[in-house]
């Protein structure tokens, strides 16, 4: 199997089985053996398909006919993602693998129509996407369903949206974080730098963006623990707790443990940390990330958050609740998250608040509760929050500190968008019990 067929494949299985991309196409590159240049490409291709699918349908639509078989739609697709978004591949070897793939995956009559198809589209300059501002024409050009993009454009305006949309489509970084319990920033840097990786510092100190990474687990920094892996923005939700040394600190739906190892990290690994999750199997990831970065007060538990037992009621200093969302603040590294219909997360709301009702019940008199989502959606964000602070008139908002560049945030809760730093998007509220 080489790149494309693999890239093929994976697009397959995701429309027929909902697989997340990433995770199919990881499982046919180690099945297949396929060597690090070839993984690359097929790497590229399955993300450019379905961060420019829409776009991809555009430049073919003029000259198909009727409705396409799945594996023909996806080699189309693929071909002209490599034409349109990809420099360096030349039109011929897009255009000739493709034909191949469809006489293996579907048929030759289906081979002809792809020659045929594909001849016709290079045979002049591709058109330009459409260039206005209105719903259908960003959803187009940025691919996107045209249902968010009329979600955002109140929100944020066209400007804002249109950056938001254009940085969902651009490579996500691999941001590193290090780990001040074995290395200092420097330190963590220079071992990096050793095994080749290339660095770049992010604007939230103590965070590197990354590139020419390779296998992460493979890299010595890595697994002896003076870095991992987070974005600055799933960091927030640490920063704002508060934690210092000493304190009893819950974070109730934890894997795979991000949080909760910068929650150590901050409390100098004094105190103790319950990282609870609703998935036992997730919980493993857990312990094994805190074993690697040297955290020992770290306990985990297989638990429902909205249904917490009564021997933790009113315990913790700390609550941090960081629950499941619609994803569409990490669109960048899920690209298909952008595919989820507005009815499919309608239901998230409701969990959410019954989630942040079990999470308040372990809060002591006094204590903090943090909820947080890498959603951008309001009705899933402050609208929970404010919900909730009706529900529990014992909870108010507070004001945090969070580092720079995010500073102060005096009204006790914050949005950040991924065009305002280059960070995924997220929310996150801050709340204090009464005593």
């Amino acid at each position: 199997m080489k790149a494309r067929e693999a890239a093929v494949r994976a697009l397959l299985k995701c429309e027929k089985s909902a697989a997340w991309s990433e995770d199919a196409l990881n499982s046919l590159l180690r099945a297949e053996g396929l060597d690090a240049r070839e993984s690359a490409l097929a790497k590229r291709i399955c993300a450019g398909v379905i961060q420019n699918t829409a776009a991809c349908d555009f430049y073919l639509a003029p000259y198909v006919r009727g409705r396409l078989q799945p594996a023909v739609r996806a080699i189309l697709r693929s071909a002209v993602c490599q034409l349109a978004f990809m420099d360096r591949i030349p039109a011929s070897a897009a255009v000739n693998e493709a034909v191949e793939l469809a006489k293996s995956l579907a048929n030759p009559a289906a081979a002809k129509v792809v020659n045929a198809i594909l001849r016709r589209l290079t045979a002049s300059a591709l058109p330009p996407l459409p260039e206005g501002d209105d719903p259908e024409s960003l959803s187009v050009r940025f691919s996107h369903p045209v249902e968010w993009v009329e979600t955002f454009l109140p929100l944020l305006g066209a400007e804002k949206t249109r950056q938001m949309l254009k940085l969902n489509n651009a490579p996500a970084p691999v941001c590193f974080r290090v780990n001040t319990l074995k290395a200092t920033p420097e330190q963590a840097a220079s071992a990096l730098e050793a095994e080749g990786v290339l660095l770049r510092p992010l604007a939230v100190p103590g965070f590197f963006g990354a590139e020419s990474t390779g296998e992460i687990t493979a890299l010595r920094a890595f697994r002896e623990g003076l870095v991992t892996v987070q974005d600055p923005a799933a960091a927030l939700p640490a920063y704002a707790s508060g934690a210092v040394p000493g304190m009893r600190v819950l974070d109730c739906c934890a894997a795979p443990g991000g949080k909760s190892f910068l929650l150590a990290q901050l409390m100098g690994n004094e105190g103790s940390i319950l990282s609870a999750d609703l998935h036992t199997k997730k919980l493993r990831r857990v312990r094994e990330g805190a074993e690697r970065l040297g955290i020992n007060i770290i306990e985990t538990l297989s638990a429902d958050a909205s249904a917490p037992e009564e021997t933790t009621a009113g315990t913790f200093d700390i609550v941090v609740c960081d629950a499941p969302c619609s994803g569409l603040g990490v669109i960048r590294k899920k690209p298909e998250i952008r595919y989820k219909t507005p009815e499919e997360v309608a239901h998230l709301p409701s969990v959410q608040g019954k989630i942040l009702d079990g999470a308040a019940r372990c809060v002591r008199p006094g204590g903090t509760l943090i909820y947080s989502t890498c959603t951008l959606l309001p009705r899933e964000n402050g609208e929970v929050a404010a919900a909730f602070l009706e529900r529990h008139p014992e909870f108010h908002r507070e004001a945090m500190a969070l580092p720079e560049p995010f500073g102060a945030v005096p009204a006790g809760e914050r949005t950040v968008w991924p065009f305002e730093y280059e960070t995924d998007g997220f929310y996150l509220c801050r709340m204090r019990r009464e005593n």
